[in-house]
């Protein structure tokens, strides 16, 4: 399956951005995951979403200002980000693998299909 993140760009911080992640098959096909990587740092879980939506798991730095979801009948996957920091600032990529119903993956190497990644600057 081949990934296109997008939506990215430049925001002020307390500010909100909406990425979107589409695929070339059939996404409900696939556990998604986002993750994101700062200039000099690792890539970092940022969300993950089951095949279906049923389970979401967010990552620590994210929980209570992201929100991940998917609506499969349009082959996307969203990452909504508000309350901007300057520290989100980062090369944002969603990845699939496919998987059971239900399942959820939060590590990097579970994922075998990566995007390109779009650049969210945030601006204190």
């Amino acid at each position: 399956v081949q990934l296109q993140a997008s939506g990215g760009g430049l925001v002020q911080a307390g500010g909100s951005l909406s990425l979107s992640c589409a695929a070339s098959r059939r996404i409900s096909d696939y556990v998604i995951g986002w993750f994101r990587q700062a200039p000099g740092k690792e890539r970092e879980f940022v969300a993950t979403i089951s095949r279906a939506g049923s389970r979401t798991v967010l990552g620590d730095s994210v929980k209570g200002r992201f929100t991940i979801s998917r609506d499969n009948a349009k082959n996307m996957v969203y990452l909504q980000m508000n309350s901007l920091k300057s520290d989100d600032t980062a090369v944002y990529y969603c990845a699939a693998r496919t998987s059971v119903t239900g399942a959820i993956y939060l590590g990097r190497g579970d994922y075998n299909a990566w995007g390109r990644g779009t650049l969210v600057t945030v601006s204190s």
